[in-house]
Order: C-alpha cells, then structure tokens, then sequence
C-alpha cells in the first residue's frame, strides 16, 4: 500500500521500520519539528525523521496542520493510508478524510481504557496487570475512534515504562502489518468503543516527580515504575535532590519520610503505610547505582526525614 507515516519517538520508528520491512511504499513521513535536546540545546532530529533520511524517504515536518497549503503535500501522495503513531500533532478531519481507506492509528493501551498522552505510565502508575495495543480508525475526537483490533500486552512486577514501551513498540509494530494485511475486512467490522470504561492518561508533568511519603508504600513504588525513564521521582536529602529509580515495599511503620536503614540492601524509607526500600538512586550529575555504591559516595544518616 501508499502509505503516509506519521510519528514522532522511538514508538513509532519501530512500527516505520516494520512496514518498510514488510513492503509497503511510504510516500511521505511526518514527524514533529527538530527540537533542542542535550546539555548543548543542540537541535536534534527525531527518531522516526532519523530512520526516513536513511532510507531516502521525504520527510515534512509542519508545526500545525490546519491550513489547505500545510496539508498539501499530504494530498499530493494520493496515498491509500495514514498510519499515526505517537506523531504528537493534532490531525484536523480534512487531513483524515485524505488518504483512501483514512487514518490508522497504533495506540498503547487497550481502549477505552487510557485514551490520551501517557497510557504506558498511567497503566503503570494505576497498577494495571495488562495493557496492550489498539489499532483504531481515526477521527476527531481524542483516541474515541472504532477499534480495528486489540492485543493485549501483561504488566509485569518488574515492568517500568522503559521496559513495557519496549514491549508495546514491538507489538505495535506488528500489529499494525497485521491491520493492513486486513484492512477491508477490519474496517468492515470495525468496533465503537464502549461507553463504559474510559479513563484518561494525562501528559506527565515534571512536578509529579516528587515523592510525597505520605503516600502508601505500594503507591511509591508504581510511580517509581511509572516515572522512568521520565521524570524519575525525586526526594530531598537535607538539601540534596536525590533521584529513586526502584524499590520494593516493606512492612516497616514509622513517621512517613523517615530513613529506617541504608545499606547495600537499600535505603529503607517509612511510607504513610508501611515502608520504600529503595534500591537505585542518582545524585545530581552523578550516574545510577545500586544502594552500595550510592553508599560508598556518601551515607545517609538513619532517622532524617526526607521530604
């Protein structure tokens, strides 16, 4: 098929990546403008625009997508299809009803449950046994389209979102091959999402970052899951931002805040209910380790309360 890619993170440079493998004929990219990154601030092309220079693919990067002019390359492609992942640019109905057979999108949660910006860290972060992906028919509104297919996807104990993103790239990669091998009789049995059961997964913001250890144990420990990669949860040591990566729940009950111990075991920390050890952590500018040899660069003194 003529396809128009849309997407912008490593998530959708692995669905790209599959079509190509599997034939299809990408006519255009679209992905989201260079933006700064680094300690430099040097402007740094995106993952999916990446992979289409070295594959010689034409590459648009619009910052809106509203006007007849900034959709006019689209419409020039005559393409059969969209496929949307993680493009992180709204796609208003004109640009929908371009290509012949409309807009697929690859979504990482099993819709309706977590429409929106972070499905894969509020699965998380909720304590969600499974998720997955939802190849859905595009329309206007935010991820309400009929559903194509599902597949579902177990969250581990030990998933973070940098390990289940991992898993649902993957999935998704070929779950939307999958679609298009099937496209006519998909969209002929194309479902409407239920009313009941949709929540939404709103963009993580930096300020959630903060541990709050009023919070139960067992809270703690999914945000620290959810939060890495980005942001990573953060607490103050006197006067030191101290970043926790992992950790795991303890039945320890003290003052929430609390250190109750630090060794190579970890740094056990008193919760509203029960206790955090944690067991990876980061001073500023410094790399992530274990407990032992976050120790060895300094200890930390039983019975300060970190806030």
């Amino acid at each position: 098929m003529k396809i128009i890619f849309a997407g912008t993170p490593e998530f959708a440079a692995s669905a790209l990546q599959a079509l190509l493998d599997a034939g299809h004929e990408i006519a255009l990219v679209l992905t989201q403008p260079d933006r700064p990154a680094g300690r430099g601030m040097k402007l740094v092309a995106s993952p999916v625009k990446q992979l289409a220079e070295r594959q010689g693919i034409p590459v648009y990067q619009p910052e809106k997508l509203r006007t007849a002019e900034q959709q006019a390359p689209l419409a020039a492609t005559e393409a059969d299809v969209m496929i949307v992942a993680a493009y992180g640019i709204i796609l208003p109905q004109a640009v929908l009803d371009l290509p012949t057979r409309g807009c697929l999108n690859i979504h990482a949660s099993l819709l309706p449950r977590w429409r929106g910006a972070a499905p894969i860290q509020r699965a998380i972060q909720a304590g969600d046994t499974k998720t997955g992906i939802t190849i859905m028919q595009m329309d206007a509104g935010l991820d309400t389209g009929a559903m194509l297919s599902t597949h579902t996807v177990p969250i581990t104990h030990a998933d973070t979102t940098r390990s289940l993103h991992d898993k649902l790239a993957a999935c998704g990669a070929e779950a939307v091959v999958a679609a298009l091998r099937d496209i006519t009789s998909l969209q002929l049995n194309a479902t409407p999402q239920p009313v009941a059961g949709v929540t939404y997964a709103e963009k993580i913001r930096k300020e959630e970052a903060s541990i709050d250890w009023q919070l139960p144990a067992k809270e703690i420990v999914l945000r620290l899951r959810a939060f890495d990669p980005f942001p990573g949860c953060t607490t103050l040591y006197e006067e030191t931002l101290i970043k926790c990566w992992a950790g795991e729940t303890s039945n320890e009950q003290s003052n929430p805040g609390t250190i109750l111990a630090a060794d190579a075991q970890g740094v056990l920390v008193a919760a509203g209910a029960g206790a955090v050890r944690i067991t990876e952590l980061q001073r500023p500018g410094a790399k992530r380790l274990n407990a032992r040899d976050f120790l060895a660069g300094g200890k930390l003194q039983i019975g300060e309360v970190l806030r």
